[in-house]
């Protein structure tokens, strides 16, 4: 299997979790990994090369020497702030990058599965209070959201047309709520803020606490990813689709929620609201999971509580001992998984 974007937040996450589970791994993504990061903190051994998914010579050269079966395409510049101070690079990344992976896969005869890992905020926003179907519309008004959905829209072209069920390659599209969970460092993201400010003893500026967002743990995100790329290994062509995995309606929260609740794991973390402008952002945004729920009997395993002290405690975990919880999380994950009777974890 091949990650792109593997030392990544959610990259390194899911290599993690398939090198538990035993799958020859393989990886290409840039160099420029945070400090703190994550990925190095697991010393993962695999196969892996440096390669800008801009550059389709470079890429198809790596896919070729790995011949793997399925494809989780992470690679992205993610940041809805970065995305306005550099579009170009936001939307090179996002479409054309995205664009040199389906064709290279084209060009590798053992590629079978394909996931490209999109965002919930590739649909146009309407400020609905009622979740986002994978059937609605799609739109954008930041770079970074506009690039994923055209990043959508690319993914279904080349399954239409180029690439498609017939020829045995499945590509399917995940569209995951806002991740968070140990191990991220990016910046302008509401975590790796609320832990940078506690480490430095100050106050965390916020922008819009109240803006509503679809949280979820970041191994949420990956079951749902997982269990697409299984389904599409094993042929089921009807799972070559766009899906939106999320949590429950009922743990849809806002920032000052989030903020309020990793209170209660971070006594010294304070907030206050910015008194400075600041480009435009989604005030609701929310998902509708009943396709993933209904189709592929995949559903969130951690309530907001837990993710919330989860996150805490690796943040908090690492801070004081620089220990490392991924894997025994991934573990506690699983088995609630299976208390739940989830058909992935079964």
């Amino acid at each position: 299997m091949l990650i792109t974007g593997h030392t990544g937040f959610k990259g390194s996450w899911l290599a993690l979790w398939l090198n538990s589970l035993g799958a020859e791994l393989c990886g290409t993504s840039l160099r420029d990994v945070s400090n703190p990061s994550h990925w190095q903190t697991l010393e993962i051994q695999l196969k892996d090369q440096a390669v800008d998914i801009r550059n389709l010579n470079t890429l198809q050269s790596a896919i070729n020497e790995f011949q793997p079966e399925a494809i989780f395409h992470l690679a992205a510049q993610s940041l809805v702030r970065k995305s306005y101070r550099d579009p170009l690079e936001t939307w090179t990344t996002n479409v054309i990058g995205t664009a040199n992976v389906l064709e290279a896969c084209r060009n590798c005869s053992s590629v079978k599965a394909v996931v490209v890992v999109t965002t919930d905020k590739c649909y146009r926003n309407a400020e609905s209070v009622s979740g986002y179907r994978e059937s609605d519309s799609l739109g954008g008004h930041d770079p970074y959201s506009a690039s994923k959905a055209a990043a959508e829209l690319l993914v279904a072209s080349y399954r239409q047309s180029v690439l498609p069920p017939s020829q045995g390659k499945l590509i399917a599209t995940a569209r995951a709520g806002n991740v968070v969970g140990g191990g991220d460092w990016a910046e302008d993201r509401l975590i790796p803020d609320a832990a940078r400010a506690v480490a430095a003893g100050r106050s965390l500026e916020i922008r819009s606490p109240s803006a509503i967002r679809p949280w979820q743990h970041v191994l949420d995100s990956l079951s749902g990813y997982l269990l697409l790329g299984q389904q599409l290994l094993e042929g089921r062509a009807e799972c070559a689709d766009a899906w939106n995995f999320g949590p429950a309606s009922s743990d849809v929260h806002s920032v000052s929620d989030v903020l309020n609740a990793t209170m209660g794991h971070w006594p010294h973390l304070k907030w206050h609201l910015s008194n400075g402008s600041h480009p435009h952002e989604t005030t609701c945004l929310s998902l509708d999971t009943t396709k993933a729920e209904k189709e592929l009997g995949w559903r969130a395993v951690w309530s907001f509580e837990k993710v919330i002290q989860q996150t805490a405690q690796w943040y908090q975990t690492y801070s004081e001992s620089r220990r490392v919880l991924s894997k025994q999380q991934i573990d506690d994950y699983v088995s609630d998984a299976v208390a739940a009777r989830l058909v992935w974890a079964s």
